[in-house]
């Protein structure tokens, strides 16, 4: 290619990069916050080595743009400029091999994942950003072995790992397709460093009990497998990649020879990152942005292939262009909102909530807010309302948050607060609010007294059991609170009690309570108290989680404990 074209070519990729950027800049002005962006700005506010669901980086970017402009843009910022950041290395690595920008500027265009995360923030947003600059320097890692290289790299993976666990995937599978990288000193400096600037984190889960590896290896209950979330998860990642072209995106990649240890890197990773979250949905739903670390290689091979094929590919032109107008079509009426898109369950996050925020804040004035309907609405009330005193009540039936150990839940205590449900309870909610994000019922609650940080360590981790079998497991109880607590009920407004909990799944199947020898405990900050509790196994075969729940009026009890798989035989 000569210099005119390659010119040329260079202007055109300019031109998308500054497209790109205005549009997703109007988008990130215009369109209200998403529940989770709402949850991560919270992040921001309690800046920390280590979060409940992940890495520190996404609350590092919505910190510094939101210190620039204080509403949904300022949070979205850093997710603008990375995403254009992002895809002008893509450019970089694939001009290499003589990718002409009308193809680049189309299949990346139209790649429906990346149009994703060109406006909403995210922790995938830095994951992106520097798995495209960890394969960028990769290959100048493999064509040069220079000690500047080798530090940049232990820097972007120690990036990665801030950003999202699913860089281990990228780095596992990187080592995979090319094993002689064991084989160099460099790698084993570049894995030093990247550990050593890692290892605050790391320190975190320690200091914390690992609560992100708890959460997901021991304290997820599985529904059983269902043959649909193996099924849906093919379409949804042809989606992903396009819904008009992203079947031609993995024929392409896929059909591309690994020529040299770059090449067969991106097939591994892309590949294996595939078949890594096909085998996870054999357990349970696999999200399908979870695989956005394998849309990177699988769009840099198919560029490639296209280029290397030297076919003018007409009908992929016009397929491309159709599939570009469908995702501006789709991006521009999230901007306008229109009344049928407000309805699908997809979307319905990003309206109503700003108005329902004020709403709220209306009834409860300078009171805290607790809710029990997930993290996703007292973030959001957070958010628009610029305040952290909505709080999310991890229920039993749900799972814990970051809310678990943020230390909102320490300031409300024995103070009047404003209860918030999504159903009504007749004893306590009194106020209706409603408005076209749905309806809501509140009411005052006095003297309020919840205990979801209070952690109840059990030893044993499965038992089996016959029908109506008396069970009896020693508890270890703790106080992590920075004051002195009891379980006494004497004398209070709002009693407490320690439940056996049997569920399968989230479906509650009994609730046993524990003697009133419980309600004596008292414990000092930091102290724990041994108790030793009966339960009764249900009558009913089969499979159940069994866990210890503390219970307050008018709440519905607290996940404490970690699961215990009880087979009743």
């Amino acid at each position: 290619m000569d210099s005119t074209a390659v010119s040329q070519n260079n202007r055109l990729v300019w031109y998308f990069i500054l497209c790109w950027t205005v549009f997703n800049i109007i988008q990130s002005a215009t369109l209200e916050l998403h529940a989770d962006e709402a949850y991560y700005w919270i992040y921001s506010r309690f800046l920390a080595w280590g979060y409940f669901d992940h890495p520190p980086m996404v609350a590092v970017f919505i910190k510094l743009g939101y210190a620039l402009f204080q509403n949904e843009f300022g949070v979205r910022l850093l997710t603008v400029c990375c995403s254009s950041i992002a895809l002008y290395t893509i450019w970089l690595v694939v001009r290499q091999y003589g990718v002409r920008a009308l193809w680049f500027n189309l299949i990346i265009a139209g790649t429906f994942i990346f149009n994703i995360y060109g406006f909403t923030t995210t922790p995938d947003v830095p994951l992106f950003l520097f798995t495209v600059l960890f394969f960028y320097f990769y290959k100048k890692y493999l064509e040069d072995d220079n000690i500047k290289l080798t530090l940049l790299l232990a820097l972007i993976i120690a990036c990665l790992l801030y950003s999202k666990y699913h860089a281990v995937l990228v780095i596992g599978f990187t080592i995979i397709s090319n094993p002689a990288l064991l084989k160099r000193k460099s790698f084993w400096l570049m894995t030093g460093v990247a550990t050593l600037l890692f290892l605050p984190h790391i320190l975190w889960q320690v200091k914390h009990g690992y609560p992100t590896i708890t959460y997901h290896l021991f304290d997820r209950s599985e529904a059983g497998y269902r043959i649909d979330q193996t099924l849906g998860y093919i379409p949804a990642q042809l989606a992903m990649g396009g819904p008009f072209i992203g079947w031609f995106i993995f024929y392409a990649a896929f059909r591309n020879k690994a020529t040299d240890p770059f090449k067969r890197g991106l097939v591994v990773n892309a590949a294996g990152t595939f078949i890594f979250f096909l085998l996870n949905s054999l357990k349970g739903i696999v999200e399908p942005h979870w695989t956005l670390i394998a849309f990177i290689p699988l769009v840099i091979l198919a560029l490639i292939s296209i280029h290397e094929a030297g076919k003018p590919y007409t009908w992929l032109m016009r397929l491309a262009a159709v599939n570009l107008v469908f995702i501006f079509v789709l991006r521009a009426c999230l901007i306008f909102g229109p009344a049928w898109l407000r309805k699908v369950d997809q979307f319905k996050s990003y309206y109503g909530f700003k108005d329902w925020a004020h709403l709220v804040k209306q009834k409860a004035g300078d009171h805290y807010v607790i809710m029990s309907e997930g993290f996703q609405n007292p973030s959001k009330y957070d958010f628009y309302n610029n305040t952290t005193k909505g709080m999310s009540y991890d229920a039993r039936d749900y799972r814990r948050t970051q809310f678990s150990l943020w230390p909102i839940e320490d300031s409300l205590q024995h103070k009047r607060i404003y209860l918030l449900l999504n159903w009504n309870n007749p004893a306590v909610t009194r106020d209706t609010i409603q408005n076209e994000a749905g309806t809501w019922f509140g009411g005052w609650v006095d003297d309020v007294r919840t205990y979801q940080k209070v952690t109840i360590a059990v030893n044993t981790k499965e038992v089996k059991a016959k029908p109506g079998q008396k069970l009896q497991f020693d508890l270890t109880i703790t106080n992590p609170y920075p004051f002195a607590i009891t379980f006494a009920n004497l004398g209070v407004k709002h009693p407490v009690f320690l439940e056996t909990c049997f569920f399968i799944h989230t479906t509650p199947v009994d609730v046993q309570q524990a003697g009133g020898d419980f309600n004596r405990i008292s414990l000092q900050k930091g102290q724990s108290a041994l108790y030793k509790i009966t339960a009764i196994a249900p009558q009913k075969p089969g499979k159940y989680d069994l866990f210890f729940s503390l219970r307050t009026e008018p709440f519905t009890g607290s996940r404490n404990s970690r699961f215990i798989k009880l087979i009743v035989e």
